[in-house]
């Protein structure tokens, strides 16, 4: 892992006294923390163990200094050799729990970057967004299967209360109809199963403080109980059926379970149509495909047409297949004069001809 440090000498010879500086050092520091969502702190040309030890990251023994739980866990590029099962799996069952197909994706490393690239990955390639046109209404109707907020909340839970003893991973299981966010053990006992089916929930103590308090300092979560309105509040906002909590009486595991938009899929119709309204050029490519080819090219020119900034990954995991096979179809139209880029790769869009 690499980490940048930067380091200002501040002189302010108008202070006179230890009182005054305090307050100027922590307005400043306040600020930096809020503005710019960095880690900031006075060190007076503190050694790195004296800075470990103000940051409470080390234990000092008489024989050694041996660093706590959370130094290993946000400031170690390996922490699953100290905790195994530390990690994030994304499970993807795109025809069902009994279907042939599993793709499967595993992060680890620092408890905030794996959690940063669970979530990059699950907003690339699981979240999809429809736009709908409706007669008479200005305005397109714009939804997602799954709002973006609630799988982050839930998720940064998952990684804030898990048990690292335990040697289970945090799990996202996504199907067509749902995601399920699974970790070990359950909520605190001061959390009862009534409390869950009622989104009622006050937890009396708080598992992994010391994690909260990093993940608090990256902006990933607020750690106070906020955590249930907020997914509630993100799902009522994209249209979505409430959420189930679910534990068992011993309290040995915990599942969020957030439902797909009703109706999100029945508008796949809507952009069939859409996919009918194209040039003569892309009808006649689409039937010279064999019918799973052409499936897959609709699948993938209804995206551009929902999006016309739409990326390759997020075009690969709506049509369910690889980046490379995206790319090659993308060449096909481009040669057939269907489809053009304009800008970058980065900043450019597409463009249907």
């Amino acid at each position: 892992m690499t980490v940048a440090t930067i380091t200002f000498r501040l002189r302010a010879p108008w202070v006179h006294s230890l009182k005054e500086k305090r307050m100027i050092v922590r307005s400043l520091i306040a600020r930096l923390r809020n503005r710019f969502h960095v880690s900031a702190a006075e060190i007076d040309e503190m050694s790195f163990e004296s800075l470990c030890e103000n940051m409470n990251l080390i234990s000092e023994l008489p024989e050694y200094v041996k660093p706590k739980n959370v130094a290993l866990m946000f400031f170690n590029p390996e922490p699953e050799k100290f905790f195994p099962c530390a990690q994030i799996d994304v499970v993807q069952f795109p025809d069902g729990e009994g279907g042939d197909k599993i793709i499967e994706q595993t992060f680890t490393g620092p408890l905030h970057e794996q959690l940063r690239a669970a979530l990059r990955y699950i907003n690339n390639v699981v979240i999809t967004e429809q736009v709908v046109k409706i007669p008479g209404q200005a305005e397109a109707e714009r939804f997602f299967n799954w709002p973006y907020e609630a799988i982050e909340e839930g998720l940064s839970n998952a990684v804030y209360h898990k048990a690292y003893d335990k040697r289970e991973p945090i799990e996202v299981r996504v199907e067509k109809d749902m995601i399920e966010i699974i970790s070990h053990p359950g909520p605190d006992r001061s959390v009862t199963l009534e409390g869950l089916r009622n989104y009622k929930v006050k937890s009396r103590r708080y598992r992994n403080r010391r994690i909260g308090d990093f993940l608090k300092e990256l902006h990933l979560t607020e750690g106070r109980n906020t955590g249930f309105d907020k997914i509630l509040r993100a799902l009522k906002k994209n249209g979505s059926p409430l959420p189930e909590f679910e534990t068992d009486e011993a309290h040995d595991y915990f599942i969020t379970r957030l439902f797909v938009r009703e109706g999100f899929y029945d508008y796949e119709n809507v952009v069939e149509n859409v996919v009918e309204r194209f040039s003569d050029a892309a009808n006649k490519l689409l039937k010279s495909y064999s019918k799973k080819k052409c499936e897959t090219a609709k699948k993938i020119l209804s995206a551009i047409a929902r999006d016309n900034s739409v990326t390759i990954a997020q075009i690969a995991g709506t049509a369910e297949i690889n980046d490379r096979t995206v790319q090659r179809y993308l060449k096909e139209f481009q040669d057939a004069e269907i489809l053009r880029r304009e800008g970058s790769d980065t900043d450019g869009k597409w463009i249907l001809m």
